[in-house]
C-alpha cells in the first residue's frame, strides 16, 4: 500500500524517529506523531506542537563579538501541548509500555491526511478493550488540530475514566551535542491564562521576549449512545483538564478539537478568535474533516501524483516526501519552509535558501499559487534585507539573511552563514523561475520586480570590475567546507543571472505599466543608467575556468589545495563536520555537497556540454554528500551526463532518507530539501525538464529498474502529462490552450485531445 506509512516499532530511538515521519501540519500548525497517553516515565519523547513562524528572540552569546554580527535570533516555539489523552480502566492507566499489548498497528495515511493508531489492550485483570486514536490536523481551518478516541470493550466491564489536558507548561527540544539543534533556550514560553467558558477550555502562553501569543481553545465532544457526557474541569496554574468517569458497556467516541491562534495572525483577543472558530465547528463530526482532507489531497495528488511501475519501495518514499512538502508549507506573509518543516526543531525553525531552491520548484510545476505565497514571504522581509545590507557595508541593496524567521539574520557563523550571499541570487532565481512558469505579469510588475532589482543592487554594490571582468570577492558558496572565497562559481553565475533578469523586469514594467514603473522608480530611487548597469555586469561577469582540465573551479584557489583524502577516512568520522575543526576542512579539496555541480544544473546554458560533465566528473570524486541537499543534485546532473546508473544510485539515496533514517537524525525532524531534491531527481533528472526563456523542455530517460514512470506539471496555465516506458514518450496536453515545447531537440505541439508520442530507441542515448 503504497498511500499508507504503517509502522508499529516500539523502542526508544524508533519512537523518536515515527514522532518526525507521523507528524502532521498545513502550513500553520504542525504536531509531532507523539502518543496521546505518553510513553511512561523510562521513556524519552521529543513532545511538540508549533506555529510556522511563531518565535521568540534569544540572545547570541559570543566569545568575541565584532561590527554587525547578529546579537539576536528567532527561535520556533514548542506551543502550548493539546495531544494529552490519558485513560484509566479500573484505576488502570492504559500505556503500550506497562500493560498487555495483544495488537498494534500505526498507520498514516498519505491519501486521506490523517494518522491512526489501532490497539488491542488487554488489563491486568485479563480484560481486552480495543482503542482507536484517529488525528489530523485540517488543510481547511488552518488553525484546527482534532483527535477522535474510540473504546470499545471486547470483554471489559467496569469503569473507564478519560483525562484530556491542554497544558501551557511546555519547552523546546535541546541537545548539546549536535550543532544542528540547539543547545539552549529551552524555556520560552510562560502561561497567561487558564480558563474554561461556554464548555471551552483555553490556555493563553506568551513568549518572553518576541512578546508574541499564542492560545488554545479545547471543545470536546463525548457520547456514549445517545446521551451525552459532561465531564468535570479542573483549572490548574499552568494547564486545564477535563475528566470524564463511566462504566464501559458499549462503544464510545471522544472528539478532542483544539484551536491554535496567534497574535501574528490573529492580533489580538485570541479567546474570542478561538470561540469564534469552535462555533463554526459545533456541527462537523471527524468523519466530516477527513472528507475535507481527502477532498484537498485528492485535488493535489491529481497533478503532483508521480507514479513509478516496478518499485513500491520508492512508490512510497517519493509519495511520502511529496506530501509531507505540502504539509509544511507556508500559507501566509509570516511564514515559509523551515529546514525540518513542521516535524521538529532541528536548525529552530529557521528558513533558509533550501526553499528556493529545492522545495519552491516542487509547487512551481504542481501548486504554482504556493510557490507564489512562498516567494511573497521573501518579498514581506525585503525591508529587513535592505537593513542587513547596510549593516554589511553595502550602500544599496538587499542581502537575505541566511537563516531566519522574521526576516533579520539568525546566523552566529558568519563564514557559513552571512558569507553566503548567494542566497539573494536563489530568492532572485525562484523569483525568475515563478514568472517563466506562470507569465503571471501582475506579480512581476508588484513584486517580482522590486526583489530583482534590489538583489541586483547588491552584486553592483559588493562586486567590482578586474581586468575587464565583473568579480565578486569573500564568500561563500553552498558548499561549506569551503567558506570565504573570491568568485565561487555558483555565486558569480547566479548573480550573473539576477543581473541580466533586473534589467528585464525593469523594461517589462516599463512596457505593461507605466504609472507603476513611476512608482517604482521613484520609491527605490532607480537612475537613468542604472539598468545598462545591471547589464554590463551580468556580461562581464567573471565565471572560473580551468581550460586544462575543462571544468569550472569552485573558486579562484581552490584546484591548489591539496585533496582530502575521502578513501582513507574512516566512516566513523562522517559527517566531517561534526570531527574536525573548520579551518581543517576549509584547507583541502572536499566538498560537503554540490556545489559547482548545482549552479550546471540551474544554469546549464552558461557552459558548455564537456565541461559540464567534466565538472560533474571531477567533483563527484571529492563530495561527501554530508548534506542531505548533495545526493539529488548528483542524481539530476549524472542522468543529464549520460551516467544512468548513477543517478539511479544517488536518487536512491535521498528517496527514502527519512523513512529508513539513513541520516540517522531524523528525530530532530524531516529533511524537506531532500525531500524537494527527490521530486526534482525525477522531473529534472529522469525527465530531464527544464523551463527557461524560451519555453518548456524535455528530455526523458527510463532507468533499468523502472518499467514505467509518469508525471504532470502545470505551466503556463496548462496541465501537461507525462509517461515514460520502455517503448516510448506520451504527452497529453489535460488542460489549457495548445503549447509547444521540445522533446529533446524536436518540437512538438501539444493539443487537447490528441497525444504525441516519441520512440525512446530512435531518440538514443539522452545526453541532456
Amino acid at each position: 500500500m503504497t498511500w499508507t506509512i504503517s509502522r508499529n516499532e516500539l523502542s526508544q530511538q524508533e519512537l523518536l524517529n515515527l514522532e518526525s515521519l507521523f507528524s502532521l501540519a498545513n502550513g500553520y500548525i504542525g504536531v509531532r506523531g507523539n502518543f496521546e497517553e505518553g510513553y511512561g516515565s523510562e521513556m524519552n519523547s521529543i513532545r511538540g506542537t508549533y506555529l510556522n513562524a511563531f518565535h521568540d528572540i534569544t540572545e547570541i552569546n559570543y566569545g568575541e563579538k565584532l561590527y554587525a554580527f547578529p546579537e539576536t535570533q528567532q527561535k520556533l516555539v514548542n506551543n502550548i501541548d493539546a495531544q494529552t489523552i490519558e485513560i484509566y480502566f479500573e484505576e488502570e492507566r492504559f500505556s503500550l509500555f506497562e500493560g498487555e499489548v495483544i495488537s498494534f498497528e500505526r498507520f498514516l495515511y498519505l491519501d486521506k491526511g490523517y494518522t491512526e493508531r489501532v490497539i488491542t489492550y488487554k488489563t491486568k485483570k485479563g480484560q481486552q478493550v480495543k482503542l482507536r486514536f484517529r488525528r489530523l490536523v485540517s488543510f481547511y481551518i488552518r488553525e484546527l488540530f482534532a483527535i477522535e478516541l474510540t473504546i470499545e470493550p471486547v470483554d471489559f466491564e467496569g469503569t473507564v475514566k478519560i483525562v484530556s489536558t491542554v497544558d501551557g507548561d511546555v519547552s523546546n527540544y535541546v541537545s548539546r551535542n549536535d550543532p544542528r539543534v540547539s543547545a539552549g533556550h529551552a524555556n520560552l514560553l510562560s502561561v497567561e491564562n487558564v480558563g474554561y467558558d461556554e464548555n471551552m477550555m483555553f490556555v493563553v502562553d506568551k513568549t518572553g521576549t518576541s512578546n508574541l501569543e499564542t492560545a488554545c481553545a479545547t471543545k470536546h465532544q463525548l457520547s456514549i449512545g445517545s446521551n451525552k457526557v459532561v465531564g468535570e474541569v479542573d483549572v490548574k496554574e499552568k494547564s486545564i483538564d477535563v475528566t470524564y468517569s463511566f462504566e464501559l458497556t458499549e462503544s464510545i467516541t471522544l472528539t478532542k478539537y483544539n484551536v491554535y491562534t496567534d497574535t501574528l495572525r490573529h492580533e489580538n483577543d485570541l479567546i474570542k478568535k478561538g470561540k469564534a472558530i469552535q462555533e463554526g465547528l459545533a456541527t462537523i463530526d471527524f468523519n466530516t474533516l477527513i472528507d475535507e482532507q481527502k477532498q484537498y489531497l485528492d485535488e493535489y495528488w491529481q497533478v503532483a501524483d508521480i507514479k513509478i511501475g516496478g518499485e513500491e519501495n520508492l512508490q512510497e518514499g517519493i509519495r511520502f516526501n511529496l506530501y509531507h512538502l505540502l504539509q509544511s508549507a507556508g500559507r501566509d506573509k509570516y511564514s515559509n519552509i523551515a529546514a525540518k518543516g513542521l516535524s521538529g526543531e532541528g536548525y529552530e525553525g529557521h528558513f533558509f535558501w533550501d526553499t528556493e531552491i529545492y522545495m519552491i520548484p516542487v509547487f512551481l510545476l504542481t501548486k504554482p499559487d504556493l510557490a507564489r505565497s512562498l516567494i511573497l514571504y521573501r518579498y514581506s522581509i525585503l525591508d529587513g534585507a535592505r537593513t542587513r545590507a547596510k549593516e554589511m557595508g553595502h550602500k544599496k541593496g538587499a542581502l537575505f539573511p541566511w537563516r531566519t524567521i522574521s526576516g533579520s539574520e539568525c546566523s552566529a557563523y558568519f563564514p557559513a552563514g552571512t558569507a553566503q550571499y548567494h542566497i539573494s541570487a536563489d530568492i532572485a532565481y525562484s523569483t525568475i523561475q515563478y514568472y517563466l512558469v506562470t507569465k503571471d505579469d501582475d506579480f512581476m510588475i508588484h513584486y517580482g520586480a522590486e526583489l530583482l532589482i534590489e538583489t541586483a543592487r547588491l552584486w553592483i554594490d559588493m562586486g567590482h570590475y578586474h581586468q575587464d571582468t565583473f568579480r565578486i570577492d569573500e564568500v561563500t558558496g553552498p558548499d561549506e567546507y569551503t567558506c570565504l572565497v573570491n568568485n565561487n562559481y555558483y555565486t558569480n553565475v547566479m548573480a550573473k543571472h539576477n543581473l541580466k533578469w533586473a534589467s528585464i523586469a525593469w523594461n517589462l514594467v516599463i512596457g505593461k505599466d507605466k504609472i507603476a514603473s513611476e512608482i517604482l522608480k521613484e520609491r527605490l530611487g532607480i537612475l537613468g543608467n542604472e539598468a545598462q548597469e545591471w547589464e554590463l555586469a551580468s556580461e562581464k561577469m567573471y565565471l572560473p575556468y580551468d581550460s586544462e582540465l575543462d571544468i569550472n573551479p569552485q573558486d579562484d584557489t581552490f584546484l591548489k589545495k591539496d585533496v582530502w583524502d575521502l578513501k582513507n577516512t574512516p566512516k566513523e568520522k562522517f559527517p566531517l563536520l561534526l570531527h574536525y575543526h573548520p579551518l581543517t576542512l576549509y584547507r583541502y579539496q572536499v566538498c560537503k555537497q554540490a556545489d559547482t555541480v548545482l549552479a550546471h544544473f540551474l544554469l546549464e546554458d552558461h557552459q558548455s556540454y564537456d565541461t559540464i560533465k567534466n565538472s560533474y566528473d571531477y567533483y563527484e570524486k571529492i563530495t561527501t554528500h554530508d548534506s542531505s541537499l548533495s545526493s539529488a543534485v548528483f542524481s539530476i546532473m549524472a542522468a543529464k551526463v549520460g551516467y544512468q546508473e548513477k543517478a539511479y544510485d544517488y536518487f536512491i539515496e535521498s528517496a527514502r532518507l527519512d523513512l529508513d533514517n539513513t541520516h540517522g537524525n531524523t528525530k530532530d525532524g524531516l529533511h524537506m530539501a531532500n525531500m524537494g531534491g527527490t521530486w526534482m531527481s525525477i522531473l529534472h533528472g529522469f525527465g530531464g525538464v527544464r523551463v527557461k526563456e524560451t519555453g518548456i523542455t524535455i528530455s526523458p530517460i527510463l532507468p533499468n529498474q523502472w518499467t514505467y514512470y509518469e508525471f504532470r506539471v502545470v505551466y503556463a496555465q496548462r496541465q501537461i502529462l507525462v509517461k515514460v516506458n520502455k517503448s516510448g514518450i506520451s504527452l497529453n496536453l489535460e488542460k489549457g490552450e495548445d503549447l509547444e515545447m521540445i522533446v529533446f531537440d524536436k518540437k512538438l505541439t501539444l493539443t487537447q485531445r490528441k497525444e504525441q508520442t516519441v520512440d525512446l530507441a530512435k531518440v538514443g542515448e539522452h545526453n541532456g
